[in-house]
């Protein structure tokens, strides 16, 4: 069961005093009753702390719609020294209360939540950076790099970057998220198989700890707590700062898709196109992703606007008769230095293919238009009102050697049966070698192993059809000795996070206990405080 950690009473005697005001009309923060006390008077944080029902409801769901909780308040920094200073009130005290930090709050299952604890708004430490937000340093002998803070969204990093010529070697499929967020997970993409994550292009960071100290990190300096952060869930502390590498950013992309009626022919296509991977690797691609084409969808979904609709019908028969169409998504930069080549070495990629003929598609587009390319979708989704709806997400790490049982007991006999899916459906490998094993994300133990991702949209009435799926593939596996490591993991039992995290529990548990001994920070993971 889940327990609940108290806010100190006299927080709760403000809180209780300051909603008694806000009943009237007035939205003031806590400091708006603090005249007798004067504990929290010396705080610099008093001010900005919000318990008005507007602000408390702004951050008790988020981008999932499936969990809702409420905090006693909001705390809207204006220096990384006002979360050091919350963290050090809560840390000090005989009952600590929960702090949970959120971004974008793109979480799907109330991990950036704090019930009765106080969620920290990351986004208005942008309100006072002057501008600051991102700073690029670094000269052509020992590389670029990008300090960034932890609130900044990606896409703020892209443009900030790209006035520079330069720009980050890792993405996500979509740029609204913000750095501190993505980084506490991994952060993986089409780029992953050659640049590796996100995580895993981080040179040093600033960290609040669960204690209330701020450390800089890196892998050479408080080098346990730089590896427990990156992966880490929001455990360990809030990054507020981290140095970013960068590289020359190319000017346009070649974006090829290419479809297939056989998942074997299909996987091992995308194995063969990620064996090229190395950072100075001329010939080899910038991108790769897959994606299942079923008959329940379009050949369009929110991700992106690609196919000519000219040739929907020659894909939508394609669907009807396979069931399942597989789609290879590839993409390779250039700039006005290899514009000349970029066709030739794609080409050569993509000759020994054995994808379907005459299914070959391809775009010329601007980089920022490729890396941006989900955003169009969402704004059109938001328009219709199928934005801000549940978000029944299940994200997985599959090794290589299972990938085809998955195929065949999963989305064959399962998604393709229960005939609910409609949002994209994600799958593409990675290679082993580009991750860390010192930090704390976990994947599963093969060289090569697959990202799949069912990335469902539905109603709110109807959000429980998808759970249900999510466990049945879930307890397939699990019934198969299919060895899945969950992406952005969710687990109700302490077993289920023991196994989650397999040989590195004990390390993550340590790592708990020297950086967040009082378990004040990220409750909504569930990962200590429901056990």
């Amino acid at each position: 069961m889940a327990e609940n950690f108290p806010i100190p009473t006299y927080i709760v005697v403000i809180f209780i005093i300051s909603r008694l005001i806000s009943t009237i009309g007035n939205s003031k923060p806590w400091s708006a009753s603090l005249s007798h006390n004067n504990k929290l008077l010396a705080l610099d944080v008093a001010g900005k702390l919000l318990v008005d029902p507007d602000s408390l409801k702004s951050v008790s769901s988020d981008f999932g719609h499936i969990v809702k909780e409420h905090p006693k308040a909001v705390l809207c920094p204006s220096t990384t020294q006002d979360i050091v200073s919350l963290i050090k009130v809560a840390y000090n005290d005989s009952i600590p209360f929960s702090i949970a930090a959120r971004g974008h709050g793109h979480s799907t299952r109330g991990q950036a939540m704090a019930h009765d604890g106080v969620v920290v708004d990351m986004s208005s430490l942008k309100n006072h950076r002057n501008g600051s937000g991102v700073t690029v340093s670094g000269n052509n002998f020992s590389g670029f790099y990008a300090d960034v803070g932890g609130e900044q969204l990606w896409i703020d990093v892209l443009k900030a970057t790209l006035e520079y010529g330069l720009a980050p070697l890792s993405f996500t499929d979509y740029l609204y998220l913000t750095v501190g967020g993505t980084l506490s997970n991994a952060g993986i993409s089409g780029q992953t198989f050659r640049y590796g994550p996100q995580i895993a292009n981080v040179y040093e960071m600033d960290v609040v700890t669960g204690k209330g100290e701020l450390v800089t990190c890196s892998a050479y300096k408080s080098s346990d707590l730089f590896y427990a952060v990156l992966g880490g869930l929001g455990q360990f502390g809030i990054i507020t700062r981290a140095r970013i590498a960068l590289e020359p950013a190319p000017k346009r992309v070649k974006w090829v898709r290419m479809l297939y009626s056989n998942f074997s022919t299909f996987t091992k296509d995308q194995e063969y196109l990620i064996s090229f991977n190395g950072r100075r690797q001329n010939g080899a691609l910038n991108y790769l992703e897959g994606s299942l084409l079923m008959d329940q969808g379009s050949p369009n979904n929110w991700r992106s606007s690609f196919f000519p609709s000219s040739d929907h019908s020659r894909i939508i028969s394609q669907v009807t008769k396979h069931g399942i169409i597989y789609c290879l998504e590839v993409a390779k930069y250039y700039d006005d230095h290899t514009k000349n080549t970029v066709d030739k070495e794609l080409q050569q990629l993509i000759k020994g293919l054995s994808f379907l003929p005459g299914l070959m598609f391809e775009k010329n587009v601007s980089y920022v238009e490729f890396l941006n390319r989900v955003r169009s979708g969402e704004l059109k989704l938001q328009s219709q009102g199928l934005w801000d709806v549940p978000h029944p997400w299940l994200n997985l790490f599959v090794p290589k050697s299972r990938i085809i049982d998955f195929n065949n007991g999963v989305f064959k006999e399962i998604v393709l049966k229960r005939t609910i899916t409609t949002g994209p459906v994600l799958v593409y490998p990675m290679n082993r070698n580009k991750w860390d094993d010192r930090m704390s994300a976990v994947i599963p133990e093969e060289d090569v192993f697959y990202a799949v991702g069912f990335l469902h949209s539905s109603g709110f009435g109807n959000w429980g059809d998808f759970e249900e799926q999510n466990k049945e593939i879930l307890k397939c596996c699990d019934n198969a000795g299919i060895k899945i490591k969950q992406y952005l993991p969710h687990h109700a039992t302490k077993e289920g996070w023991i196994n989650h995290f397999g040989s590195k529990w004990k390390t993550f548990a340590e790592r708990k206990a020297q950086f967040d001994p009082k378990m004040i920070l990220a409750p909504g993971q569930r990962i200590f405080n429901n056990i």
